[in-house]
Parts: structure tokens; sequence; C-alpha cells
């Protein structure tokens, strides 16, 4: 269970994490690719924070998730200069993708297609089966 202090840490590193992230994609001029920081966790001792991005197009998420890692330091400095005057310490940064949305979609797909369990009842009787 997470206390309000995590969750209101949390929720400062987010907000800020989103500026520094968006920035340096519009810095870079990289056209195409949107970061969202969907969910930020601190561990109870505050030294650790799992970041969760949301990465679009899907297909750059990869390729984007191990450049933010390799600067995982430098955008923990921005961070830190940030939120100076919020926080002593700045917990480690861990990265992560957020597969969510992909699950959510997932779903949405089958639901709309002949894998509705919902519509085509002999789906069940297959699946209790197997």
């Amino acid at each position: 269970m997470e206390t309000n202090r995590q969750k209101k840490i949390g929720g400062v590193i987010q907000k800020d994490l989103v500026d520094i992230l968006q920035g340096e994609v519009r810095k870079n001029g990289v056209t195409n690719l949107i970061i969202s920081v969907s969910k930020v966790v601190v561990t109870s001792d505050l030294s650790v924070a799992t970041v969760h991005l949301s990465i679009f197009p899907q297909e750059k998420a990869k390729e984007t998730l191990a450049a933010i890692k390799t600067n995982s330091t430098l955008i923990k400095h921005d961070l830190s200069q940030r939120v100076r005057l919020q926080l002593r310490k700045v917990p480690n940064l861990v990265f992560f993708i957020d597969d969510s949305l992909d699950y959510i979609e997932k779903i949405d797909n089958a639901l709309k297609n002949q894998e509705n369990p919902i519509e085509n009842r002999d789906l069940l009787e297959k699946r209790r089966h197997s």
C-alpha cells in the first residue's frame, strides 16, 4: 500500500519527467514520437522510482526505451534540478514500457472479431476443456 508521501513524490516525478522527456524529443527534432509517463511508483524508503512509459508508435518503443535507459543519469540530473526545492534526494529511476494499452487493444480486438466469447459461447466450452 502506497503512503500519501509516496504518491505525492510519484506525482511530482511524473509531472517533471513528462516535461523532460517531451522537451528532449522536441529539442532533438524527432517527429512522430510521443512519450508519456503513465505511472510512477516510489518504494517505501523513497530510494527507487519505477517509471512506466507509454511510447507511440509501438514500433519505436524498444529503441526509445534503450536510449532513455542509456541517458538515465542525465535524466536524473535534470530531474534533480527541477525538484531540488521539493525533494532532498531524487530516487534512482528504473524505466519500463507500460503495455496496459496493448492489453486493452487486444481485448477490444478480440471482442470485435470471431473470438468474442460473449457472442460465441462455443469458445468458452473449448477453453474449459483445454
